[in-house]
């Protein structure tokens, strides 16, 4: 098994497995296409679930938080292709091509793309360089690379020109909804901010004024909660829960929940 490697700096990656994976990704910050090579690839969000397989294509939106899962099948490794669609460049983009700018795109945050003769070839003419990556590749070849694939996109599906060139930040959203949804993400209480669309001290403030306590509090007791739920109702194993659970280690884990419960986790489901 290995790690995601950069095959054009902050641009274009390659991910190889060969043993099921699931990795809980905290924050998804810039656009995303992703080419399944092989293997099959799940995206979780609070709301939906996407799945594909060898050849399909998948845009993602920006801040989400999602869980992936990474699954070889019988006979072949996983194998991915992700392409970081960053502003700064989409900007470059529209600038460059003289693009208006619509109004806020309200579609579904990922979309599953129809392949065609030009984005198989665009993305075999990857390959080579996953296969012997090479560090005299230049950040300007993967710009380049990246622009094609925006054009062949948008010739591919026009109505993404709205999805692609939304620079909006985040609309000020429910944040108890959110929260609730997505208590089980570990990642820092900046980040929680910035996808309800509020500053810290906002986001801290309206926290404070919906749950009566501090984030981080909250956090660590909606997620002990949870935990007895699952342990005492679905019969979950402590050490199957923890990291879905935001905790980093199972130690801590059992730490955290003796000291709510009076018991560690495993006392708790004997």
């Amino acid at each position: 098994m290995t790690n995601p490697t950069e095959i054009i700096p902050g641009m274009i990656f390659s991910s190889y497995l060969s043993t099921r994976k699931k990795e809980k990704v905290a924050f998804l910050e810039n656009k995303i296409l992703v080419l399944q090579v092989s293997g099959r690839f799940t995206l979780e969000t609070a709301n939906e679930k996407i799945s594909m397989g060898r050849g399909e294509m998948l845009l993602v939106q920006k801040n989400q938080l999602a869980e992936l899962t990474k699954t070889p099948l019988e006979g072949e490794y996983y194998q991915t292709i992700v392409i970081s669609l960053n502003e700064e460049l989409l900007r470059k983009i529209v600038l460059e091509e003289q693009i208006e700018i619509g109004q806020k795109y309200t579609g579904p945050p990922n979309i599953l793309i129809p392949a065609n003769d030009f984005l198989r070839a665009f993305f075999d003419s990857i390959i080579p360089y996953v296969r012997n990556p090479d560090p005299k590749i230049t950040s300007s070849l993967g710009r380049l690379k990246v622009k094609e694939a925006v054009h062949l996109l948008l010739y591919t599906m026009p109505e993404l020109e709205e999805f692609l060139f939304d620079f909006s930040e985040p609309y000020k959203m429910d944040l108890e909804k959110f929260m609730l949804s997505n208590f089980h993400y570990n990642i820092p209480v900046e980040k929680f901010a910035l996808l309800t669309g509020r500053s810290l001290a906002g986001f801290k403030r309206d926290f404070q004024k919906i749950f009566g306590m501090a984030p981080r509090h909250w956090l660590q007791e909606r997620r002990l909660i949870e935990a007895r739920h699952l342990i005492e109702s679905k019969n979950k194993k402590p050490s199957a829960i923890y990291l879905e659970l935001g905790f980093e280690s199972l130690s801590h884990f059992s730490h955290s929940f003796k000291r709510k419960f009076g018991k560690t986790p495993k006392e708790w489901s004997v």
